[in-house]
């Protein structure tokens, strides 16, 4: 799905001299993060295509960055104060490292499922950290009654000038790695980075495009700038815990609608089949909310120009959720395939039909077999099979043969 941005563009509230501010504020602070050119990609894509890769970022995200400028730009009282944030991970990272470095205590308010990675590391940069809430929504209500309560400056994850500012250094970045840039993609969950990146981008480049990409479960802004407004997601659900973000902010949508050519949205099968792709081919450790632009050029190969470069905006993800992903990637990507054949009960079968199945080059992942299926004729069995494969032309060929020595094939499920 493709949004454009709105007829009537609004006046963003953070510009090109902003975030040439904020960039050298964060000089000798952040890290400046390589682009790596994907030759899987580049050909799919036929040219260039970079990744910038901000899962190599200090905290491992581009969180850091916006959280630095803002805690930097507080004056001596509010320091004094202390800060408090809600955040499922990243951005508890980057604000607990930030002050951590600036020396100003740090209160960071999480869900109660929060990944243990993310609640460990955000500790270990000395915030004090509480698991409230079952959403982030509950955790957001936490640290803003901290806030009343305490005095302590609310760090907003992404709908503040400064943040804004910090994010859009990236953008910066992009355009020297890669001057001949044509398409920047960016994931999007509030704005932040996307609204920065486009700033960045635009008052030096016009002529690029940049393209926002949001997970189909969480995707608040085709809405949003449909209806000419922030709107807020009746419910959310995605693997990309990063972007899943309800309702975009009062600062960023305007931000986002005067400045960005286009939102893509992307399901979660493309996101899990990013993921793989740059696991396997970029070697780049990436969450699910990072692979977003990846996913959008796998998906479209054909709509970006080139040299087009794909933010890998964090790595931060929990081990569980890669396990899931990574397997849920390889059933997209027609790795895994899931079968049921039907042959005659005889001593033998099974072992013929496992057997053909190694001549064909698939290995055996699970095997259950059955007498008992209410669609059986008397004297035959079910054998369920799911199997690895080298990709769907693999499971056409895996299937024909099973045919082929007169097996009934049924509920095939990962074929082509």
């Amino acid at each position: 799905m493709a949004v454009a941005h709105p007829s009537a563009r609004p006046v963003p509230p953070v510009d090109a001299d902003d975030i040439r501010a904020a960039r050298e504020l964060l000089a000798g602070i952040v890290t400046t993060t390589p682009v790596a050119r994907s030759r899987a990609l580049s050909e799919r894509c036929g040219g260039d295509v970079w990744l910038k890769c901000e899962n190599l970022q200090r905290t491992g995200s581009f969180k850091f960055r916006g959280a630095y400028t803002r805690l930097a730009r507080l004056d001596d009282g509010q320091r004094a104060a202390g800060v408090v944030a809600a955040s499922a991970g990243n951005h508890a990272q980057g604000v607990a490292l930030a002050a951590q470095m600036l020396g100003i205590e740090a209160t960071v308010y999480m869900p109660e499922r929060a990944a243990i990675p993310k609640v460990g590391a955000t500790r270990g940069y000395g915030a004090q950290v509480h698991l409230v809430g079952e959403t982030i929504e509950g955790s957001i209500a936490a640290a803003t009654e901290f806030g009343q309560r305490t005095g302590a400056v609310f760090v907003h994850p992404f709908d503040h000038v400064d943040i804004i500012a910090g994010q859009g250094t990236v953008g910066m970045e992009v355009l020297e790695q890669v001057p001949d840039v044509r398409t920047v993609l960016v994931c999007t969950g509030g704005g932040g980075l996307l609204g920065g990146v486009a700033a960045a981008v635009k008052a030096r480049r016009p002529d690029v495009q940049v393209v926002g990409v949001q997970a189909e479960g969480a995707a608040a802004w085709p809405p949003s700038m449909a209806a000419g407004g922030p709107t807020t997601l009746a419910s959310m659900r995605t693997v990309a815990d990063g972007i899943a973000v309800g309702r975009p902010g009062d600062l960023t949508f305007p931000q986002v609608a005067a400045l960005v050519d286009e939102i893509l949205t992307v399901d979660e099968d493309a996101l899990a089949r990013a993921l793989l792709l740059c696991l396997e081919r970029a070697k780049m450790l990436v969450e699910p909310a990072g692979v977003a632009g990846v996913a959008a050029l796998m998906e479209h190969p054909d709509r970006f120009g080139t040299p087009a470069v794909a933010v890998l905006s964090g790595g931060n993800v929990d081990p569980l959720v890669l396990l899931h992903v990574i397997q849920h990637g390889m059933a997209a990507a027609a790795r895994y395939l899931s079968l049921r054949v039907r042959m005659a009960d005889r001593p033998g079968a099974l072992a013929g039909v496992l057997g053909l199945m190694a001549t064909h080059g698939a290995n055996v992942l699970d095997v259950a077999h059955t007498r008992i299926a209410g669609a059986l004729s008397l004297g035959d069995v079910e054998v369920a099979l799911t199997l690895e494969t080298r990709g769907p032309e693999h499971c056409t060929e895996l299937v024909a043969a099973l045919q082929a020595a007169g097996h009934a094939v049924v509920d095939v499920d990962g074929h082509g």
